[in-house]
């Protein structure tokens, strides 16, 4: 396997502060849960949250849809929950990447029933290639169109997360 550079630990940390400044400005005088979906989100979430100049309440959630595969199963495991309410508050997921959809848009639905005031979606990776599922990012990272990427976060079979950018994985 190769790795092949698409964004480096530079612009990984720009852009963080970029969206950090945009979702302080967003939620200045609001209640917010952020609310990380792990695993891949954790190294995105840990730096968009000290980019924040408001302080929300952090929460976090697993699901899946890769298993060790490159493409999803269609199928979600929901295998932890918040233990946080969000009822008649802001919430704001933030994920590693959207790519088929059918992750967010389950996570999405979930939250919903529990009526929060509103739900925003920030995505490290928008990737658009294989999308499934009509799911709208409203903090997009960076738009992929195509690749596999590892790195930052982001794994092949629970390998690669603690690079320190975001590198396409060439079989």
């Amino acid at each position: 396997m190769q790795f092949k550079v698409v964004y480096s630990q530079r612009d990984i940390q720009a852009r963080v502060q970029e969206l950090g400044a945009q979702i302080s400005k967003d939620y200045a005088n609001e209640p917010l849960v952020a609310v990380c979906v792990l695993k891949g989100a954790f190294v995105f979430f840990a730096d968009l949250m000290r980019a924040l100049t408001i302080d929300p309440e952090m929460d976090f959630v697993r699901l899946s849809s890769y298993a060790d595969q490159t493409s999803t199963t269609g199928k979600v495991v929901f295998s932890k929950d918040m233990e946080i309410s969000v009822e008649n508050k802001n919430v704001l997921v933030v994920e590693d990447i959207v790519d088929s959809g059918h992750s967010i848009n389950y996570l999405t639905k979930v939250l919903e029933a529990r009526k929060p005031k509103s739900i925003k979606i920030c995505a490290l990776l928008d990737k658009r290639e294989r999308r499934e599922v009509d799911v709208q990012v409203d903090y997009p990272g960076f738009v992929l169109e195509k690749g596999f990427v590892v790195g930052y976060g982001l794994d092949y079979a629970e390998k690669y997360r603690n690079k320190d950018g975001i590198y396409e994985l060439v079989f």
